[in-house]
């Protein structure tokens, strides 16, 4: 029986003694290896913050002190140490543990998280809200370097100085976000690395001044009284300082002892303390090391070899469109591609490797990358904005504001649209026809299948406004190759042709739309299968033959159904007063929705083969017993 087993509940890592610290470091990591090697999920990021994470737990007292993890993704060591060992066998899979901070699941996550830069805030909320009540208790926000890219960050950063209040941030720094960190905050961190000297000298100086009999002591209070100058020479900037927040560090990241003592002094000094510790990504585990990025986010893979298990046997949305762009960029020399710390994630990396002097990664900053992307277009260049459907809602009032109002050439690029599996409710890209597509001149694109993407991009680049193309995570649909009309503005394309019932499928919801038509076809049923592909604007004159030759018209997607193109359609339908058509929208309800395979999520949600199947089939069967009665 090894040392983690006796950790049941939280707190009870205290029983421990310094001599168990290290055996017990080095079982959470075995534990983490072996378990993610299973289940896939955040391995790096983990392996690199055990011992930060330890003592913490060491240091505070659960529940009434409080963590709040940026990001979340680097909290399974937290979850061990609060007695969730036992949740890691379905770790991110359908029912089982998150992989984020989930309030939920122990009152020890005291804030769901899963975006970037948001821990700061978060905390002095919850900081001064306990001076407000009279409340005791620590209030800690562990925030990556990377998370340093973020706007959100520097507001925190600079009202937490204003308001003085009671909170210690961590600040992990690893060099690293999921992509090599990048910007002036990076250099900054480097700088700071290196001036450690600053803290030998300080302590130093003074211990020598002190042992000078006499003298000594009034000569160390006038050194002392010049400390500021001293370290703004030997460590430049001192930014954290100058917003009047104590820094303290960096510190060795990987040293419990003097992490506990670090931590337990910085939480005595009852106002805003920055904590650098320098950590190193995937410690511990040789692969994890070398390849940071690659085991950031993992699938199960084999440990004695670091190979992920499950190989990729199609070519993925993110491949094909990463194909594309290099192509575009070959025959656009104004082709520019701006990412926010995910070249690799969107498929960028190769187009940074041919033209690097036309590819951007701005870092965690979205919000930046848009309205960058609105100056490159404001000077004829055609810019592309590459990111996640979850991290572009950060953006909104950028899109709307400076790229939208202005008519301006911003192509973006929107990937993993729809489901996303099992990094869970944060990811999941299930709101962006609504964010998008009630901003004027906003055009958008969902592509049926691969080919349509590329297709997808051809007319984007050549477009005249904002426009943005939306398509999934995993592998790329090669069905429907022979069904590939010129794209025309504003215009879906009919699939096959059929009489009574039409269903319109939005994006990468056609393959299982082809599975529903297959088997309807073969029970005797004949219906119209349409690709929506343009989402805004509407095909109103598709829309308008469907009614005139149908008596059932189904939309199906992958996004909730307030705001989505299934609403819009009813929408349209209703203000032209067609009342004799029967509309059914099939769409995800009015809910966050939780981690697990995307199979699993579709099934759960109805929007499966299976349920549309039998939401058709009882369509069929209720149309049936009302011509009866008729």
């Amino acid at each position: 029986m090894g040392l983690i087993d006796n950790i049941k509940m939280p707190n009870d890592i205290k029983q421990y003694d310094v001599e168990d610290w290290e055996p017990l470091a080095e079982e959470i990591r075995n534990f983490l290896i072996e378990h993610v090697s299973k289940t896939g999920g955040h391995l790096a990021s983990n392996l690199g913050c055990v011992e930060l994470t330890m003592a913490l737990h060491l240091v505070l007292n659960f529940p009434e002190d409080k963590i709040i993890w940026d990001v979340g993704h680097q909290s399974y060591t937290h979850k061990i140490l609060t007695g969730r060992q036992a949740g890691f066998d379905n770790l991110r899979q359908f029912g089982g543990m998150s992989g984020f901070p989930k309030s939920l699941e122990s009152e020890t996550d005291v804030f769901d998280t899963g975006h970037s830069s948001t821990s700061i805030s978060a905390a002095i909320g919850m900081a001064k809200a306990k001076e407000l009540k009279g409340d005791k208790g620590a209030v800690v926000a562990v925030i990556g370097d990377g998370s340093f890219t973020g706007g959100l960050t520097y507001e925190a950063l600079n009202n937490l100085g204003r308001l003085k209040s009671s909170c210690m941030i961590v600040l992990n720094d690893n060099d690293m976000s999921i992509d090599e960190n990048v910007g002036g905050m990076s250099s900054y961190l480097n700088k700071i690395r290196v001036g450690q000297t600053y803290n030998e000298v300080k302590s130093g100086v003074e211990k020598g001044l002190l042992g000078i009999p006499g003298i000594g002591e009034p000569i160390a209070k006038i050194v002392k009284r010049g400390k500021d100058s001293i370290k703004g020479f030997l460590v430049p900037g001192m930014f954290f300082e100058d917003l009047g927040i104590t820094y303290i560090g960096p510190i060795d990241g990987h040293d419990i002892g003097q992490l506990v003592d670090t931590f337990t002094s910085a939480i005595k000094l009852k106002r805003p303390v920055v904590v650098h510790v320098k950590t190193v990504k995937g410690k511990g585990y040789k692969y994890a090391e070398k390849y940071p990025k690659y085991f950031h986010g993992v699938k199960p893979f084999d440990i004695k070899t670091g190979k992920v298990l499950e190989k990729q046997s199609k070519m993925t949305n993110t491949g094909v469109f990463g194909r594309k762009m290099l192509a575009l960029g070959e025959e656009y020399p104004n082709l520019i591609a701006i990412t926010a710390a995910m070249a690799s994630g969107t498929g960028l990396d190769k187009f940074a490797n041919v033209y690097p002097k036309r590819f951007f990664d701005v870092g965690i900053a979205e919000q930046h990358a848009v309205t960058f992307a609105a100056g490159l277009a404001k000077e004829g260049m055609i810019p592309v904005v590459a990111v996640y459907s979850s991290f572009l809602q950060r953006a909104y009032d950028q899109i709307l504001h400076d790229v939208c109002l202005q008519k301006l050439h911003v192509i973006f690029a929107i990937d993993r649209s729809g489901l996303v599996g099992e990094d869970g409710s944060t990811h999941q890209g299930i709101f962006d026809t609504a964010y998008l597509s009630g901003i004027p001149n906003m055009t958008i694109i969902a592509p049926k299948n691969r080919y349509e993407l590329t297709k997808s991009m051809e007319f984007a680049v050549g477009f005249d406004g904002p426009i943005a193309i939306k398509y999934s995570k995993g592998d790329a649909y090669y069905g429907l190759k022979e069904y590939l009309e010129p794209i025309e503005y504003g215009k879906s394309e009919i699939i096959y042709k059929g009489s009574h019932m039409a269903l319109i499928a939005v994006g990468n919801m056609m393959e299982e739309a082809c599975e529903v038509y297959e088997i309807l076809k073969s029970e005797g049923v004949e219906i119209t299968l349409v690709n929506a592909r343009f989402i805004k604007p509407l095909d109103e004159d598709m829309l308008m033959s469907l009614a005139m030759e149908h008596e059932v018209v189904v939309t199906l997607e992958e996004h909730v159904y307030s705001g989505g193109y299934g609403q819009a359609v009813s929408a349209f339908y209703v203000n032209k007063g067609i009342s004799h058509l029967k509309v059914k929208n099939i769409a995800i309800n009015d809910i966050f929705v939780e981690h697990g395979s995307v199979a699993e999520l579709r099934k759960m949600l109805g929007i499966d083969k299976d349920g549309v199947l039998d939401t058709i089939r009882r369509m069929l069967t209720n149309k049936k017993m009302s011509d009866h009665e008729e």
